[in-house]
């Protein structure tokens, strides 16, 4: 999981792995790591989730983080468009020091579409570069399970 600060990285994950949400916002700090086994086409994926503390300024994730990873989430908040540019920024980081992944970007809030300041203008951009976009909801759980499920499908390779 990467993004912005406050974009719902932690939430997602909560959502997905315990199936709860707080509205209580708690910053991240370094990392913290979930585990959770899923059932994806008759394959077992037992998951190691890397919840990594929000980056913006200077873009300071530790990419040796991610060496290794099957698949990556890049988180943004639909509320706030400046989080896309530090997505656009994290994925050409990892794609420069660790190659292409699988990866998703998770539009996160949902919930709140209404009053999204990424319009589906840029959506359609992005998706025309190729990215796999999925809306989800920390809170309500909305497309938080499929996403999942959709970069364990990204993974496996035939």
């Amino acid at each position: 999981m990467l993004g912005s600060f406050a974009v719902g990285k932690t939430s997602l994950v909560q959502q997905f792995v315990k199936s709860i949400f707080s509205d209580k916002y708690l910053t991240s700090i370094g990392v913290k790591i979930d585990k959770k086994e899923l059932l994806v086409h008759n394959k077992k994926f037992n998951l190691i989730l890397w919840d990594l503390a929000g980056e913006d300024k200077f873009l300071s994730v530790n990419m040796s983080y991610l060496r290794g990873a099957s698949g990556l989430f890049f988180v943004a908040d639909g509320l706030r468009s400046n989080t896309i540019d530090t997505v656009l920024k994290l994925q050409k980081r990892v794609n420069d020091i660790i190659g292409e992944v699988p990866c998703i970007l998770l539009l996160n809030k949902a919930d709140l579409e209404d009053e999204w300041e990424i319009d589906n203008e840029i959506i359609g951009n992005l998706v025309g570069q190729g990215w796999t976009i999925l809306k989800t909801s920390a809170k309500t759980g909305q497309n938080v399970e499929k996403a999942f499920v959709e970069l364990c499908k990204k993974t496996i390779k035939e």
